[in-house]
């Protein structure tokens, strides 16, 4: 299946390297900003992170206010809450530091100065958003890829569901990739949120609404985290490294958004709705599961990728053989990183299996993008991969 018509839309800067940070002070300014809203979480400010970007806000002598009252995976009522903050004052520019949950609030914040809808009416008419103030975002995770995304992720508790607001008004304005910001991540969330980004890479190339815009950063990201995440994840002090994951991150958030991905969310969205289990944690236990259901369907493109991401002397003449490596490879780097692989201690239990499949099937937004088709049948057998 091709497409006949594709597009990619993309925030208007990206800063990356030594000193990226240095560019909020800079953007600031150049904005003639008189008061700035920081959006970011209380772990984040616990470690000092924020204050390398406070520092940088406040060298642009601006006014500015915090805001850090935003749980992990949060539903929406609490983004609304804290945008009902947010809006009881002016602010020209929005600073968002933090990982998907943060930036994804940030985003809905711009749209929401305005009374004339909310959180929840986006979530039923997310054409409804339209850009109020501007947005510099600073990851400090490299996987979720919202800096670049059009995407808003929420908890809807009443469907016990995580569901994406989509609307172009929602993407970064501006974007700083500077790896001091995961220096000190600590291993566990690096290895989960990098196979999030992992995920984005090989759903988005792999995707039926895949072309060429979304192959072009697809593949790169997939060749960068192959080789880079482990040591990304392993070495503290591996700069080099960390902002790799940074760019294919970013990379994998504009595949998403010229493309989309596919089943490996689609399933983990309930996963993160009714066990609050973290969204890069759940795509990571269904990567594998999902490759293997779509192999037979992907198996060319899967060894188009592993022709593009081996840089080993190894060598492999078959479709098959390259594709069934492809898998083992990302399989073996799942392992190294020591990402859980049994929903059980999440508190998963088999007699939830029917919901799950339920609520996992009626994510046709995404599933329609699986290059395999995925029947109830088989998404129960999927999660019973990681029900053990």
């Amino acid at each position: 299946m091709s497409l006949e018509r594709y597009s990619i839309k993309m925030p208007k800067a990206v800063y990356s390297g030594v000193d990226a940070l240095d560019n909020i002070t800079d953007l600031i300014i150049a904005k003639k900003a008189n008061k700035v809203a920081a959006f970011t979480d209380k772990g984040l400010r616990k470690l000092g992170l924020f204050d390398l970007v406070e520092e940088r806000i406040q060298k642009a002598n601006v006014a500015y206010d915090i805001f850090d009252d935003l749980p992990a995976e949060p539903t929406y009522m609490q983004v609304q809450s804290v945008i009902d903050d947010f809006k009881k004052n002016a602010y020209d520019l929005i600073v968002a530091c933090g990982g998907g949950s943060v930036m994804d609030a940030a985003k809905l914040a711009s749209v929401l100065v305005t009374d004339e809808y909310t959180v929840k009416d986006l979530l039923d008419t997310p054409a409804l958003a339209k850009k109020c103030v501007e947005v510099i975002m600073i990851p400090t995770t490299a996987g979720t890829g919202a800096e670049c995304t059009p995407n808003a992720i929420v908890g809807v508790p009443e469907k016990e569901l995580k569901i994406g607001i989509v609307n172009d008004n929602l993407i970064a304005d501006y974007v700083i990739l500077d790896a001091e910001m995961i220096r000190n991540l600590p291993r566990s969330i690096a290895a989960a949120t990098g196979v999030d980004a992992l995920c984005h890479a090989i759903e988005c190339y792999t995707s039926n609404k895949a072309n060429p815009f979304s192959d072009m950063f697809a593949l790169q990201a997939f060749d960068i985290i192959m080789n880079n995440i482990e040591k990304a994840c392993d070495d503290k002090e591996a700069l080099h490294e960390k902002n790799m994951m940074q760019i294919a991150a970013f990379y994998g958030g504009a595949a998403i958004t010229a493309s989309g991905t596919t089943a490996v969310h689609a399933l983990s969205y309930p996963l993160g709705g009714k066990y609050h289990i973290a969204h890069g944690v759940s795509n990571a236990m269904l990567l594998i599961p999902v490759m293997r259901f779509n192999e037979v369907a992907c198996r060319s493109l899967f060894a188009k990728a592993w022709d593009r991401a081996n840089h080993s002397e190894k060598q492999l003449a078959s479709e098959e053989e390259k594709s069934l490596a492809l898998i083992e490879w990302m399989e073996s780097i799942v392992k190294h990183l020591d990402i859980p692989t049994d929903l059980k201690q999440f508190g998963v239990d088999p007699a939830d299996l029917d919901s799950l499949v339920e609520a996992g099937m009626s994510v046709q937004r995404l599933l329609v993008n699986n290059r395999r088709e995925v029947t109830a049948e088989d998404a129960r057998a999927i999660y019973m991969e990681v029900l053990k």
